[in-house]
This record gives structure tokens, C-alpha cells and sequence, in this order.
């Protein structure tokens, strides 16, 4: 009964681990510095990956080399745009001396903060995608609605047709009510067109890549290509 106890104990354990280095991942990216500020320890680097945008100011950053990734300095985000993150380092003259802190230099950058933000953007994204369905669904019911629309005319000028003198009052009263719901109707089907956009604009905004580094083909060897 204790082997099995310790056997669970082991497997929830490890997959517990795998889930948050899976998870960490999105935590990782590259950079290169295209600009140094020494007075006021400030770095501008260059990066290229798609959820840049879930760093914030105030995001805390650790870099290294990756060469040596025993050495690591801590900083950060003053800002970013959608190329280039402004690093605040918090012992700039440290990092200068145990990094080859110098323009052009490359390093690999993590951030925790930009885990848990990436995170935040998936619950983001799983409501969008379900109020989508929801309203999808809405859509096509109100299209089916607005596609019986003729048939019913039809039904009634037939039903009307031999008590056309009789009835014409009536009958012109029933085509108005019929006219005012058909108006109704597409008005809904429209305003949901108009939700349906503005979600596919949030899910364009929330998008994740899967993965942050891209493949560096710089060689004509494809063994010696390497992800930055």
C-alpha cells in the first residue's frame, strides 16, 4: 500500500514538473542590444516574437549569455513597442562586467511575468472563443429565421388570394406585421455581425504563438541551425 501511495505521489509530482517547464517556456525569448543608456542603466533591445505585447511595464526581466548561463542579470521593462523593449538593469555595472553587455550583443531573456501574462491572455481567449460560439450560433438561427421569410409571404398571399376584397384590410394589416418582424430580425442579425467582428478583433489581439524563439537558418548545414 506505501509503494503504491509513493508511486502516485511520483507521477502527480512529475507531471506537475513537466506542466510548469512546459508553462515556463513561454517565459523564454531572445534579444539583441541596439542601444546602451549607461547613465542611467537603461538597454534597448531588439526582439522579434509575436507575444511581445504580453510584456507590461514593470515586468520583471533576468539575460544571460547563452554561453554561460551561470552569469545572469536582473532588470525590468520600462516599455516596448512592437520591435524593441526598453530594459531597466538593476546593477548595471555588474552586468557590465560579468556580461559582454555591448551593442550588438545577444542574450536569451526570461520573465515570469510574462508567463503568468500569457496565461491570463489564454483565459482571455477561451471566453472570447465561447461567447463567439454562442453568438454563431445566434447567427445562424436568426438566418434561418430571415430565410423563411418569403416562403411565408408567399403562404399568405395564397391564403388571401380568393378573399381579396374581403379580406384586403386584414391582409395588408398581416404583410405590415410581417415586414416590422423581418426589420426586427435583421437588425439582431446585424447587431450580432458587429459583436462577431469585435470578437475577431480581440481574438487577432490576444493571439499566442506557440512558441517565442524562430529558427536561425544562417548555415547551409541544417544541423548547425539554432533557435534564437
Amino acid at each position: 500500500m506505501r509503494l503504491f501511495l509513493v508511486l502516485i505521489f511520483v507521477i502527480v509530482f512529475t507531471s506537475f514538473s513537466e506542466s510548469r517547464a512546459q508553462l515556463s517556456e513561454e517565459g523564454y525569448f531572445s534579444g539583441r542590444i541596439s542601444r546602451i543608456n549607461k547613465d542611467i542603466s537603461v538597454l534597448r533591445i531588439k526582439v522579434d516574437f509575436d507575444n511581445i505585447k504580453y510584456l507590461n511595464p514593470k515586468d520583471q526581466i533576468e539575460f544571460w549569455d547563452e554561453k554561460n548561463s551561470s552569469k545572469k542579470c536582473k532588470g525590468y521593462i520600462l516599455g516596448r513597442s512592437s520591435d524593441y523593449v526598453l530594459l531597466k538593469v538593476s546593477d548595471f555595472f555588474h552586468c557590465e562586467r560579468d556580461l559582454y553587455v555591448t551593442t550588438g550583443s545577444y542574450f536569451k531573456f526570461f520573465s515570469q511575468d510574462l508567463v503568468n501574462n500569457v496565461k491570463m491572455g489564454r483565459e482571455v481567449l477561451s471566453i472570447l472563443i465561447k461567447k463567439r460560439m454562442a453568438i454563431t450560433g445566434q447567427i445562424d438561427l436568426k438566418n434561418k429565421e430571415m430565410s423563411t421569410f418569403k416562403e411565408k409571404a408567399n403562404t399568405l398571399n395564397a391564403r388571401y388570394q380568393t378573399l381579396m376584397d374581403k379580406l384586403e384590410q386584414e391582409w395588408q394589416k398581416e404583410l405590415h406585421a410581417l415586414e416590422e418582424d423581418k426589420t426586427f430580425a435583421f437588425r439582431n442579425y446585424k447587431d450580432l455581425e458587429r459583436r462577431r467582428d469585435e470578437i475577431d478583433k480581440k481574438l487577432e489581439l490576444y493571439k499566442i504563438k506557440d512558441e517565442n524563439l524562430t529558427l536561425d537558418r544562417w548555415s547551409l548545414d541544417s544541423n548547425l541551425y539554432f533557435k534564437k
